[in-house]
């Protein structure tokens, strides 16, 4: 008899819970910016150029593409060519390859790429935020790799983190 009695009052209520949930809709989006878009409206990206030694061609338009896909996915910021609230300009300012370790026979075994970039960081409306510091990652690979086979890869990669850290250090004051 109670375990009937508890099942009509289950039948009963489900159906209540279950539609007062229906109606509700949690949001919830980290995208890592903390902008005062009532102060804040622009951005102006400078294309970065290559100015390191070692050149390879495809990294500063990989760089430049990168940051300005960041600020459009993940800000409401919108891209204007000069004159923005924020503006980075800068320049890619080292790109080299080390030996890491050497092997029993003598000969290299890990090398390391590295890319630098200066940048320079802008706040129009507040400029206790203003910065110019460079950002640099790295990345190792087997020697008994060329660099052209890893290369594409691992600039990739490189390049998405330095701009990762550019955007958190740019817009992400928390």
């Amino acid at each position: 008899m109670v375990s009937n009695r508890i099942q009509q009052t289950i039948l009963v209520i489900l159906p209540i819970v279950l539609l007062a949930f229906a109606g509700c809709k949690v949001s919830y989006k980290l995208t890592g910016a903390s902008i005062d878009y009532t102060k804040v409206k622009t951005i102006s990206l400078e294309t970065f150029q290559n100015r390191a030694a070692y050149q390879w061609g495809p990294m500063a338009p990989m760089l430049n593409e990168t940051l300005s896909d960041v600020f459009i996915q993940q800000t409401k910021l919108v891209q204007v060519p000069r004159g923005g609230d924020l503006q980075l300009a800068g320049e890619i300012v080292a790109y080299d390859q080390f030996n890491k370790s050497i092997s029993s026979d003598g000969y290299s075994a890990m090398v390391q790429l590295k890319i630098t970039v200066n940048v320079r960081f802008t706040n129009n409306t507040n400029h206790e935020e203003d910065f110019e510091r460079q950002f640099s990652a790295t990345r190792d690979f087997d020697a008994t790799q060329s660099l052209e086979s890893v290369q594409d890869e691992l600039v990739t990669q490189m390049i998405k983190e330095i701009v990762e850290s550019i955007f958190n250090n740019a817009v992400a004051n928390w």
